[in-house]
């Protein structure tokens, strides 16, 4: 059985040059947020986005949730992929960057498929709890402040329907996770959060290797 591979930048290259599928809006996309600050850390891998809505369409969601929105490259990519009468619903604590998103947005025509709520996410999502009841969500991205990561789930599962897919970023932390010199906070939340997740009988769970490490949780019928 095969192990793992450590992914060099020729195969890292190949892997893109056979699968990738990126279009001129979200390239346009992807190398704009590249030149943010910390913009090529935060926003997601364009193999990522395309997992992403890949998944959406596996899933057969209608309606999804983003928690965490920054340019808006993952949005797009979800957004893309639902079908007609689909509807995205993604948050920001900051309009500073979802604000660079909707031109492209619009240029893709899929901006009447996206409502973007900019407040802090647990008000958002006790509101959208409030709006729509429990099971409304079909998929739920999570790529926020990563203390918050444990509380974001919680709101998640409540919000999603049995069977639905909680997508989670960042779950290996740029291996920090490994680290036992790596004490800052958001290093610890994510080692809490991978404890806690592979204890919850809740959900269906696997961590892949890929990116920055990305959890699929699906929840589980009552």
């Amino acid at each position: 059985m095969a192990e793992q591979l450590a992914f060099s930048e020729t195969l890292h290259a190949y892997l893109r040059e056979v699968s990738l599928r990126e279009d001129p809006v979200l390239t346009a996309l992807r190398d704009f947020s590249a030149q943010l600050p910390g913009g090529a850390a935060m926003q997601v891998s364009p193999e990522e986005g395309q997992l992403l809505a890949l998944l959406v369409r596996l899933t057969g969601a209608v309606n999804v949730l983003e928690v965490g929105t920054f340019t808006g490259y993952s949005t797009l990519c979800m957004a893309r992929a639902l079908p007609s009468g689909g509807r995205l619903t993604t948050c920001d604590i900051t309009d500073r960057w979802p604000g660079i998103a909707v031109d492209y947005w619009r240029k893709a025509d899929v901006e009447d498929r996206i409502e973007l709520r900019i407040g802090d996410a647990r008000d958002t999502l006790d509101a959208l709890h409030q709006e729509h009841g429990a099971g409304h969500f079909d998929l739920v991205f999570i790529d926020a402040d990563k203390t918050g990561y444990l509380h974001y789930y919680e709101k998640a599962l409540t919000l999603l329907r049995p069977g639905g897919l909680v997508v989670v970023d960042n779950t290996l932390f740029f291996g920090r996770v490994v680290d036992p010199e790596a004490q800052d906070a958001d290093t610890v939340a994510i080692r809490a959060f991978n404890a806690f997740l592979r204890e919850d009988e809740r959900v269906d769970v696997s961590l892949l290797p890929m990116a920055d490490g990305i959890t699929l949780a699906r929840k589980r019928s009552a």
